[in-house]
């Protein structure tokens, strides 16, 4: 028997990590996803490097990314440089969120429920593993303002081990607490993604710095 196990991050270098750990300790790549904003452009499939070089395949000045955002359409799937399931990482939209850095099963599952969908994909990929609909919509609006999310799937007998592997992630109720104080209620797959300015404000908020 498997159970899941949802970690959000609010640093993406620290939830890279995890995913290392998680590996190396004997978990298949096809057991874990990630999902990681992208607003402010730290991945752009070259290599696995930060860039701020914009996809515009259709030439019409907008970064195809931003445009996708509103339809949940994938927009690249550019392999990156590491191994093991960051090597799968690709550039894709998801409503209300906007661009994101992402592999793996989740990812898929999300995506594919966005499509043309007018409840978010991710909460319904998060609510069909067993999370509650509270904890969802706080890992959704988690990673709309900035953060990556880390899922894997891992034996029961073992659990313990493989959250130890995760450890520097948020306390999701605590986190949850903060935003419902100011004012926050739900993820809305309608709303507009944060912007790099939003997201950056954010980190300051929770002393959350990136390179």
């Amino acid at each position: 028997m498997t159970t899941t196990i949802n970690r959000l991050f609010d640093d993406h270098a620290a939830a890279m990590e995890a995913v290392r750990r998680l590996e190396a300790a004997g978990l298949q790549s096809s057991d874990i996803s990630i999902v990681s904003n992208n607003a402010d452009n730290w991945y752009s499939g070259k290599n696995g490097r930060s860039t701020s070089g914009r996809v515009d395949r259709d030439g019409d000045g907008v970064d195809d990314r931003a445009e996708a955002a509103g339809t949940g359409a994938g927009v690249g799937a550019t392999l990156g440089g590491a191994g093991g399931l960051l090597a799968g990482l690709g550039i894709l939209a998801i409503p209300g969120i906007g661009p994101v850095v992402a592999a793996g099963w989740l990812a898929s599952t999300a995506l594919g429920l966005a499509v043309g969908a007018a409840a978010g994909g991710l909460i319904g990929a998060l609510t069909q593993l067993g999370v509650s609909e509270e904890e969802a919509h706080a890992y959704a609006e988690g990673v709309r303002r900035g953060g990556t999310l880390v899922t894997a799937r891992v034996p029961d007998n073992d659990r313990a081990r493989y959250e130890e592997m995760l450890s520097g992630s948020v306390n999701i109720g605590d986190r949850s607490a903060a935003y419902r104080k100011t004012g926050w209620s739900k993820f809305d797959a309608g709303a507009q993604p944060y912007t790099t300015e939003q997201i950056r404000r954010e980190r300051e908020l929770y002393g959350t710095r990136r390179g």
